[in-house]
C-alpha cells in the first residue's frame, strides 16, 4: 500500500474546502483505497490530506491522467503544497484500513532516522510503540511507512482529542526512553489534525 501525505498552506479556506470535496471523483480510480484529512490544530491555515493506493502503478496512472483536472478546482486556494510518499510497512493496530468515518483526530509524525539505526527504529516501532498505541482507549487504527531516504511516517487515528491527550500525557516520554528514540532519530516533526468528514473519500 502506498500512502500519500499532502500538507497545504491555505490562503482561501472556503475555496479550498469546496475544492477538497470534489476529490470524491477519486472513487472511480482503479487502485484507490481511501482519502481523508483536516485542519492542523497547531498551525492555522495548514491542511493535511492522506491518500491511500494499492500500489505505485495505480497512483502513477492517476497522476498521469485525471489528477490535474481535479486539482485545478483548488488552484489559487493555497500558497504551499508539500507532498511525500511512503510505502506501508506495518499496521499500528491490526487490520489497518484507510477509513475515516469514525475518526475525530489524526496524529502524524515524520521521523528522520539515522541510517545505521533504521533496523532498530523499525523494531522499536513494532515492539514498543505499536502495542502501546494499540492498547490506548480511543486509538482506532494507524499505519507506519517508509519514505525516501530514511524518512518514516507514523499516522494514528483517534476517536477523540481527549483520548489522544491522555495517551500523550501518560505514555510518550516513558515510551521514548524505552525505545531509545533519541539515539535512533535525527528529528521528529509532527502535527495533530482535526478531521473534516466532508473531505473523506
Amino acid at each position: 500500500m502506498l500512502v500519500k501525505w499532502m500538507r497545504c498552506g491555505v490562503v482561501d479556506r472556503p475555496g479550498f474546502d469546496r475544492g477538497q470535496r470534489r476529490w470524491a471523483a477519486l472513487r472511480q480510480q482503479p487502485g484507490f483505497l481511501g482519502q481523508g484529512g483536516g485542519w492542523s490544530r497547531a498551525q492555522p491555515g495548514v491542511a493535511h490530506i492522506f491518500g491511500f493506493w494499492d500500489g505505485r502503478g495505480a497512483y502513477d496512472a492517476f497522476m498521469a491522467g485525471p489528477h490535474d483536472g481535479v486539482a485545478a478546482t483548488q488552484q489559487g486556494t493555497y500558497e504551499m503544497l508539500a507532498v511525500r510518499l511512503f510505502e506501508h510497512r506495518l499496521d499500528v493496530k491490526v487490520g489497518f484500513e484507510p477509513f475515516f468515518a469514525d475518526t475525530d483526530l489524526l496524529r502524524v509524525a515524520l521521523c528522520k532516522v539515522r541510517p545505521e539505526r533504521v533496523e532498530h527504529f523499525t523494531q522499536m516501532q513494532e515492539r514498543v510503540w505499536n502495542p502501546a498505541m494499540a492498547g490506548s482507549p480511543g486509538m482506532l487504527r494507524g499505519a507506519f511507512g517508509r519514505g525516501e531516504a530514511d524518512d518514516f511516517l507514523v499516522l494514528s487515528m483517534w476517536d477523540s482529542a481527549t483520548e489522544h491527550g491522555k495517551y500523550r500525557e501518560g505514555a510518550v516520554e516513558r515510551l521514548s526512553e524505552r525505545a531509545g528514540l533519541d539515539a535512533d532519530v535525527l528529528s521528529v516533526a509532527g502535527d495533530v489534525v482535526d478531521v473534516v468528514q466532508e473531505w473523506t473519500v
